[in-house]
């Protein structure tokens, strides 16, 4: 197996998004230390590396999002009993794989003696230093993986421009009722503003939106709450489905790995530690997926408990319309979903930018930059004008497609290579890996299916 050289500058190895900034110095391998078991963190040279707590917050931010507003209406496709299983179960596959992931750039890091790798890296090195016939498509695994990315953020991104012109249409529908139907009308207006904010490259000078957008999100999560815990007491419980039909499965899984799968900022987060701690247990990884899942499934239970099947693809459009508590829910997730995409935005936009950088010169970068942030705005917002009104659907095709591949797929395919030389007794990680890949693939056609037929009803 053929190995790159040992002196690296591990900036060529970072990952394509940094949370913080926590870029890696240039990192020289001693000969001496050829001999030793390399341990790729006490050789990561930070700035300010994160600690296990903002590890974990970082984790919580990635993973908990708007998606939790969308979890009850996969309860109501799978009901109460198949849903709470079925909740815990995807939670703990996505957690799998992830800790594939991680631990396939651990693996090669270690091969290789370099600090860290970010996942589209972690892809290339997977491929180059794989078996002979794969080597060649090294650069094609690492483009993929981009590709992935870039898309599941453009398509995400696409789902929060709906979400923002519902929840504006049901507001200022409190106040002027034919405002209910100016959907379109709003993502125009999102559009303008989404261009303009959209123009600010640094990401420490996203940081006070993000704060924002967090701070209005857990007041739209405590009123939204209120109104769940107001609507339960007055339930009874027959009235409410412990399953439904296998129709309301595809939708349930598709729903499902949208809100919970964050795989996109795992590896920028475990390449900011210097401590051994983002898996195992106890780690950073299963501690926060711990939690994630938890409050996915406490979520879900209560908004379809709370609203049975009159749930609606986000619950906050379950709320009242005349009540001023919930116009602020409706302002508040507004404008936290609002701030949420230009982080999101961070994403792709710089995956797509270095790819475009090297050929445009020097002095048309900063207009072409510009113009480049325009068009991939507006075909953000395109993607969403086209989806119309059908937020539920868009959200099962983004989980079923584009999630369901960069975390699900990609880790597991990538675990296959790098256990090439040796899948264990009876081959029992080549059949593990095979069945997560059929599971994968019945997620993806069957929830692309009834996405797409619940698009064309």
């Amino acid at each position: 197996m053929t190995k790159k050289k040992i002196d690296l500058v591990s900036s060529d190895f970072k990952s394509t998004t940094t949370l913080t900034k926590n870029d890696l110095m240039s990192t020289q391998i001693s000969v001496d230390s050829l001999d030793k078991i390399y341990n790729p963190y006490d050789n990561r040279n930070l700035q300010h590396p994160n600690t296990f707590l903002g590890a974990l917050i970082h984790i919580l931010k990635g993973s908990l999002g708007s998606g939790l507003l969308a979890v009850p209406r996969a309860f109501m496709n799978a009901g109460l009993l198949v849903g709470f299983i079925g909740t815990i179960f995807i939670g703990f596959i996505c957690t799998y794989t992830i800790h594939l992931l991680v631990s396939a750039s651990k693996k090669i890091c270690v091969d290789l003696k370099i600090p860290s790798l970010g996942f589209a890296e972690t892809a290339e090195a997977i491929f180059e230093n794989g078996p002979s016939g794969l080597r060649r498509f090294s650069k094609a695994a690492k483009l993929f993986v981009e590709i992935s990315l870039t898309m599941t953020h453009f398509v995400g991104n696409a789902v929060y421009v709906v979400f923002i012109s519902e929840s504006l249409a049901k507001l200022v529908g409190s106040f002027h009722p034919p405002a209910q139907a100016w959907g379109q009308f709003f993502k125009l207006v999102i559009l303008v503003l989404l261009i303009f904010f959209c123009q600010i490259r640094e990401l420490k000078h996203i940081v006070p939106f993000s704060f924002v957008a967090n701070i209005t999100m857990i007041i739209a999560l405590a009123i939204t709450g209120y109104y769940m815990v107001k609507e339960i007491i007055h339930v009874d419980p027959s009235e409410r489905n412990l399953a439904t039909s296998i129709a309301g499965i595809p939708s349930f899984f598709s729903t499902v790995v949208f809100a919970m799968e964050g795989i996109g900022t795992i590896m920028p987060v475990e390449n900011s530690m210097i401590e051994d701690r983002f898996v195992g247990c106890p780690g950073v990884l299963n501690i926060s997926m711990i939690l994630v899942v938890t409050f996915y499934t406490i979520i879900g239970f209560c908004g379809y408990y709370a609203f049975g099947d009159m749930t609606h693809a986000t619950i906050t459009q379950n709320l009242p319309d005349g009540e001023v508590l919930a116009q602020v829910v409706q302002a508040s997730i507004s404008l936290a979903i609002f701030f949420t995409f230009m982080l999101q935005y961070y994403v792709p936009i710089d995956i797509t930018w270095r790819r475009l950088e090297p050929y445009i010169p020097k002095d048309k970068q900063n207009i072409v930059q510009i113009l480049w942030r325009i068009l991939t705005v507006s075909f953000i917002v395109g993607v969403a004008a086209a989806a119309g009104d059908h937020l539920g659907p868009l959200i099962d095709l983004l989980g079923a497609v584009f999630f369901s591949t960069l975390g699900l797929f990609i880790p597991t395919f990538l675990d296959i290579i790098v256990h090439w030389k040796k899948w264990g007794k009876f081959n029992w990680i080549l059949v593990k890996d095979l069945l997560l890949i059929f599971f994968f693939l019945f997620g993806l056609s069957s929830g692309t299916y009834y996405a797409v037929l619940n698009f064309i009803k």
